[in-house]
């Protein structure tokens, strides 16, 4: 676990290859150092659920949303063309039926390995890559689908009370799942967020119960774990600590013992005893190869792309590795295929697995990234979040405040600054002050590290909270500083100013107010609210681009609200601002904080536009009047506000 990876990676090959390859060497077919016994079949099978679990951990519902018709299309494509070809090449190979159309729902799922190259080349936001990742939902699903009726037939168990049975058992339990396990998720986090054990439990228990009611409505258990990952994947951000953590652990503990059982299966003797499994071998490759070539070409035709995306959209495809692994071994488990059959398979896996990465870099190179004013939004803004300043006081509140400046650092592959400053204004600071600053300064850094976010705790002792904030802004070229909010002024900050309008009026960087009254892993929609007026103005486009990445993050939807509060009522063109026809825009004519007010929902996340006044105005909140109203009148709804100096 430790070595192989590290040696197959040095030279430059996929470290599943290396891990599967070690368990053939220490296995019994070989070396002999390990017997596939009891505890390697218990952790191996760990391992199963939660590569599956990952999966669909990576698998989007919203990118069917996006380019549904053809995703739709070349889904059942890159599904049906494996399954022909695959069929008809293993029954020429002389395997049975029900083995020919097993091994070829093998050849019709795949691994979206080659991700990482596409994020480097930033063409993430293609729609060829778009249409691939919808379109992997779709085969994968029906692969799965696959496996579970033929394992049924090969058990003399594929009946007609078996189809009566399965389809509105499947059909409640797909429901419930994708359903009920957000929404269950949702309290759980709302109940007990702060406890990041429990949130990890949590995560554990929906991926083996979800797994095990799988089996009880005699379907694998792999299915349910696919599911379950498509479910959670929902709620929990992508660059959370928790989906870090949940990432680290599958990646390093469970799915590397799964790829050394399969290892284990391998008996490399059989190329010399039966030299038919080198044919075998070829013929697998080739099937799988050619219909993938054809399950991509044929589409990418339809839909106008160049070849260069063709290519593309066929080296995400062809890689083998998850899916494939767990079907194989499901049916090598009932005795549906011999070892000869699962040698092919791992030949299959290594050869698509090198390819996979170098034919999506080598055409990829020839797409162009997106021009769309979305892709320069986020580009253009990164900066903002590069040293991203957050002050933490009070631990009840510190998670979510971090969770939001790690979701924009990570974002931007920027740096955290959490800052706790203590007052000797009044009297020296007290010993216990400084332990509680290095407490709360040790648990951010511990958050930070365990989302893999550059982190800089910076402990200090200022005159004033509001005059160390903003000092310690600009000695540490902060960019962005994100602050904690109650939601009101007291009568007396108003006319003396409070912290957040002192840091609101002096900073020289942008400052986003925040006030969360549940876990910001709960937001289910992003709510950009701005009145006519402020569509114009040069804060609008980052504020729009912080919305989109926030959605993105946090996968919740965006809606963007327009309030018209000027006599004269200018058409507003979304695509003026980099909106794609997808984001809903609502346009209301009337008071802002009542339109507003009527829109919000228990799991929204609201985005504000700060008022600016660059003169101290007695009685006067440094955010304006609208989101203290708002806020004082939705004591349950999470908001930002978003200030920014009036030199940008």
């Amino acid at each position: 676990m430790l070595v192989a990876p590290l040696l197959f990676e040095r030279l430059r090959l996929p470290g599943i290859v290396g891990l599967i390859l070690a368990g053939v060497v220490v296995g019994p077919n070989v070396l002999g150092l390990l017997e596939r016994d009891s505890t390697i079949v218990l952790l191996g099978t760990v391992g199963l659920l939660f590569l599956m679990f990952m999966a669909g951990l990576e698998t989007s519902l919203d990118d069917l949303k996006h380019s549904a018709d053809k995703a739709t299309i070349f889904g059942l494509a890159t599904f049906a063309f494996p399954m022909l070809l695959g069929t008809g090449a293993m029954l020429l190979l002389g395997y049975s039926l029900l083995a020919s159309i097993l091994v070829a729902s093998c050849f019709a799922t795949h691994t979206l390995l080659a991700l990482p190259v596409l994020t480097k080349l930033g063409i993430m936001r293609n729609q060829a890559v778009t249409v691939t990742l919808g379109g992997t939902l779709i085969t994968n699903v029906l692969g799965l689908l696959v496996l579970a009726v033929v394992v049924k037939a090969y058990g003399g168990n594929l009946t007609l009370g078996f189809w009566l049975f399965l389809i509105p058992a499947l059909t409640i339990y797909t429901l419930a799942t994708l359903w009920g396990v957000p929404k269950l998720g949702r309290w759980f986090f709302r109940r007990f967020g702060h406890d990041e054990g429990a949130e990890f439990m949590f995560v554990l228990a929906t991926l083996f119960v979800v797994s095990y009611v799988a089996g009880l409505i005699e379907i694998e258990p792999i299915i349910g774990a696919f599911l379950a990952g498509i479910a959670i994947t929902q709620i929990i951000p992508q660059m959370s600590p928790l989906m870090n953590r949940i990432q680290f652990i599958g990646n390093t503990l469970f799915v590397p013992f799964f790829l050394i059982s399969v290892g284990m299966l391998i008996d490399p003797l059989i190329l010399i005893k039966e030299p038919k499994s080198l044919w075998v071998a070829f013929v697998m490759i080739a099937a799988e190869v050619l219909s993938k070539f054809l399950a991509a070409w044929g589409p990418g035709k339809l839909f106008g792309f160049k070849f260069p995306s063709i290519m593309m959209m066929f080296g995400l495809s062809v890689a083998q590795a998850a899916s494939t692994l767990a079907a194989i071994t499901v049916a090598y488990e009932i005795k549906l295929v011999d070892q000869l059959t699962v040698n092919g398979i791992i030949a299959m896996i290594l050869v698509t697995c090198i390819a996979s990465p170098w034919i999506t870099e080598r055409w990829g190179k020839q797409v162009k990234p997106q021009t769309a004013s979305a892709g320069n939004d986020q580009i253009s803004t990164q900066p903002l979040a590069k040293r991203v300043l957050v002050p933490v006081a009070n631990p009840n509140t510190e998670d979510n405040l971090l969770t939001l400046a790690l979701i924009l650092a990570k974002t931007a592959k920027g740096t955290l600054l959490p800052l706790h400053v203590l007052s000797d204004k009044t009297s020296p600071v007290s010993p216990e002050a400084k332990i509680l600053q290095n407490q709360l300064l040790a648990a951010a850094e511990t958050i930070a590290h365990a989302a893999t976010c550059d982190v800089e705790p910076i402990g200090r002792v200022d005159d004033t909270i509001d005059r160390g904030i903003t000092r310690t802004a600009a000695e540490r070229n902060a960019t962005l500083i994100v602050c904690g909010w109650k939601g009101y002024s007291t009568t007396r900050e108003n006319f003396f100013g409070s912290v957040i309008d002192n840091v609101v009026r002096r900073s020289h960087v942008p400052v986003l107010i925040t006030r969360f009254t549940q876990p910001i892993k709960n937001t289910r929609r992003v709510l950009l609210a701005a009145a006519d007026w402020e569509i114009s103005s040069a804060a609008f486009k980052p504020n729009l681009t912080l919305a989109k990445n926030l959605a993105t993050e946090l996968k919740a939807t965006l809606q963007l609200l327009v309030v018209v509060t000027r006599s004269k009522k200018t058409p507003f063109k979304p695509e003026t601002v980099g909106l794609s026809a997808e984001i809903p825009v609502q346009q209301v004519r009337g008071n802002f904080v009542k339109k507003v007010s009527r829109l919000l929902l228990l799991d929204d996340l609201l985005i504000l536009t700060a008022s600016t006044h660059p003169n101290y105005v007695i009685g006067m909140s440094a955010l304006g009047g609208e989101p203290e109203a708002i806020a004082r009148t939705h004591q349950e709804t999470s908001i930002i506000v978003v200030h920014f100096p009036a030199n940008i």
